[in-house]
């Protein structure tokens, strides 16, 4: 798979994305006005579909720096980070992304924007202490590759409408517990449609939450190559990565929903965060990536 292959699947992914989100939201509200016998409750899901998709293509970046507490960096407070940003851009072809900085100790960093003029690059406080140059370097380079090969869109948009899902499912849940019945359609019908309410309510987070999942892992590996050529020095991010895995404290700020964004596990390298990794995280193991970073 080359670089302008992934770039074509990302864009893809990230329409097919958008369009499982409006099929899953009608499903819903057209189980709700068959509940209710009101269809005026599915024209206003199909509405409420089409601005949801509209808001997570627009302000997905806006919702996820503010998940993580991130705000904008200036370049007299972070000279060595605003360089090492804009001279890997300058080699990248890439416009300046905004830089954001998350005031945690926990070393970590992610991408996101819906497209390369409106990047944005945010890390910790904690990756700026523990990081050396060349490690830091790799890190952004690594970060630029998810900007240059089109998938922080597909990732970041993934975060809001995974959790919106969850939101509408969650209402369509207690609707049908609490509410009452409506429609014209016999008691019976009413009952089997409630019944396949209650089933799409509980499987729809699951599906919005596999969704995150299935982003494949194959892009890390992706970015991890990119950066190294970017940088011509793949030491410099494998020793980083070697430094991420070796901290095992969580960051302070989680959220699941943003949690595939990051560099590596926000949730630490605990034994229980290393297994939930292992079976869910859209990350493969850090161990992995140094090994094929160390063999270039």
């Amino acid at each position: 798979m080359t670089l302008y292959t992934q770039q074509g699947k990302n864009v893809r992914r990230t329409w097919l994305l958008m369009t499982s989100f409006f099929i899953i939201v009608i499903a819903i509200g057209f189980i709700f006005a068959r509940i209710y016998g009101n269809p005026n409750i599915l024209y206003f899901f199909v509405a409420f579909s089409i601005i949801m998709n509209i808001v997570s293509f627009w302000y997905s970046d806006k919702i996820a720096l503010s998940l993580a507490k991130a705000h904008p960096a200036t370049r007299e407070q972070y000279f060595d980070l605003y360089n090492s940003v804009e001279n890997l851009s300058i080699t990248a072809g890439l416009p300046m992304p905004r830089i954001y900085v998350i005031e945690d100790s926990a070393p970590n960093a992610f991408a996101t924007g819906r497209d390369k003029k409106h990047a944005v690059v945010a890390v910790t406080t904690g990756l700026l202490v523990i990081m050396n140059k060349t490690e830091l370097e790799g890190v952004i380079a690594h970060e630029l590759s998810h900007i240059g090969n089109k998938d922080m869109l597909l990732s970041t948009v993934a975060v809001v409408l995974a959790g919106f899902i969850s939101i509408i499912s969650d209402m369509m849940m207690r609707g049908i517990i609490f509410g009452g019945r409506g429609g014209d359609d016999r008691e019976g019908n009413n009952g089997i449609f409630a019944i396949i309410g209650i089933i799409l309510a509980i499987l729809a987070p699951i599906f919005a939450t596999l969704i995150q999942f299935a982003i494949s892992r194959k892009r890390e590996y992706l970015a991890d190559a990119s950066g190294a050529l970017l940088t011509r020095y793949p030491e410099g991010l494998a020793s980083a990565l070697e430094k991420l895995q070796n901290y095992s404290q969580p960051m302070k700020a989680q959220s699941t929903a943003i949690a595939h964004l990051y560099i590596s596990n926000p949730l630490g390298s605990g034994r229980f965060a290393k297994k939930s990794m292992q079976l869910f995280s859209t990350h493969p193991p850090l161990q992995d990536r140094i090994k094929i970073l160390r063999s270039m």
